[in-house]
């Protein structure tokens, strides 16, 4: 009531697929009484359970030795466990006393997996005395947990996962509303690096800077000015502010710089990306990131500080290729020659300054993902 500006948005986020360089892959040992496998595993009492199901044997007759895998990102989170299982299957189809060896190709992986759901993301803001006064987002997708061994983990039939970071905000809005609507769709579909954060901190945080821009503010400041409930949050993005010098830096001509927050598995990381156009209508190219990230008590500076270069990258490298799409339910990319990845030469510098905090330690795994997308938009 009484806004001066109203401001309509929409972000469609597409399947993705997880994509680590080591494809699915693990060994058995089965002696038709007991069975030992050693795999990549993130959940190891499914893959535990589906062994001993196929093989017939009681739990304590299978034992998984858990390898440290060659990435993952959710990939080796199977619902159903589908690998541990189909390895199972070869290891019974072969016969006891003949250890198996499975490895899926680039194609099995990318074509035979879980994807990140397709998200819609709708939005009206309003804009009230140079203010940020009321706020809808209407998200549309297709639920991880419904039908999964994790449904009992949704809340009055909503999953958590699908509006976290979009039902809750660390700005001071006074109308505020996230409605969630889930569709039912048969593509498979799993938890993807930072899972529900990797589109609800793109899709927040393009439309905080939508509505900032309307109203005439700066993106750090206008931010700052809506944090009084985020204390942490507002740390993070005085510091990377000051990180990258955001008002004195002097942009490189023909470039821009764009900034986004997030907090995300009780972490919060805050980004710069400094970005310019691509050549001939192509993606923009990420040329540096300042990052700063408060993770509670710091136990290992060096790999809170890999965690967010190695998120940085990955969550670059989705930002500007990655899409998985459907031709009569098939998936078409196969491949990294369909499914592009981030190359070396295209990695931007990288910044990193670590937060002093007192608070215990959170994840660091996965925050260094959600703000790149949106600060590459911004920008």
């Amino acid at each position: 009531k009484g806004l001066e500006k109203v401001v309509e948005a929409e972000f469609v986020f597409p399947y993705l697929a997880h994509a680590p360089m080591e494809p699915l892959d693990g060994y058995m040992e089965w002696d038709g009484s007991s069975a030992k496998a050693r795999f990549g595993s993130q959940i190891q009492t499914g893959d535990h359970g589906a062994i001993a199901k196929v093989l017939g044997l009681p739990m304590e007759k299978v034992s998984i030795e858990t390898m440290l895998a060659g990435g993952s990102f959710g990939r080796r989170a199977q619902q159903t466990a589908h690998l541990a299982a189909e390895l199972a299957e070869v290891a019974k189809a072969i016969g006891p006393g003949k250890p198996v060896k499975l490895v899926w190709t680039r194609e099995d992986d990318l074509r035979g997996g879980y994807y990140r759901p397709i998200y819609v993301h709708r939005f009206k803001g309003g804009i009230k005395e140079g203010r940020i006064a009321a706020w809808l987002n209407t998200v549309v997708g297709q639920s991880i947990m419904k039908g999964s061994p994790f449904e009992a983990m949704m809340e009055k039939g909503i999953d958590p996962t699908s509006v976290e970071g979009a039902r809750e905000l660390p700005y001071d809005i006074a109308n505020f509303r996230c409605d969630l609507h889930t569709t039912d769709v048969g593509v498979p579909v799993l938890w993807w690096r930072s899972v529900g954060h990797t589109h609800t901190g793109y899709a927040v945080e393009c439309f905080v800077d939508e509505l900032l821009e309307e109203a005439g503010l700066d993106p750090v400041e206008g931010r700052l000015a809506m944090m009084g409930k985020s204390p942490r949050a507002a740390g993070v993005l005085k510091a990377v502010a000051e990180l990258a010098d955001w008002k004195g830096y002097k942009v490189p001509e023909g470039g821009a710089r764009g900034v986004a927050v997030v907090e995300s598995f009780s972490s919060f990381v805050a980004q710069v990306a400094e970005v310019s156009a691509g050549e001939n209508g192509g993606p923009p190219r990420v040329h540096k990131v300042w990052c700063a990230v408060d993770c509670g008590i710091a136990v290992n500076p060096d790999i809170i500080r890999a965690q967010m270069e190695g998120g940085i990258g990955y969550g670059v490298g989705h930002a500007l290729y990655g899409e998985i799409s459907l031709d009569e339910g098939r998936v078409v990319q196969g491949n990294f020659d369909q499914y592009r990845s981030l190359r070396i030469s295209e990695m931007p510098e990288i910044e990193v300054v670590i937060v002093p905090s007192t608070e215990k330690p959170t994840g660091v795994g996965e925050p260094g993902v959600p703000p790149i997308g949106p600060a590459i938009a911004n920008a």
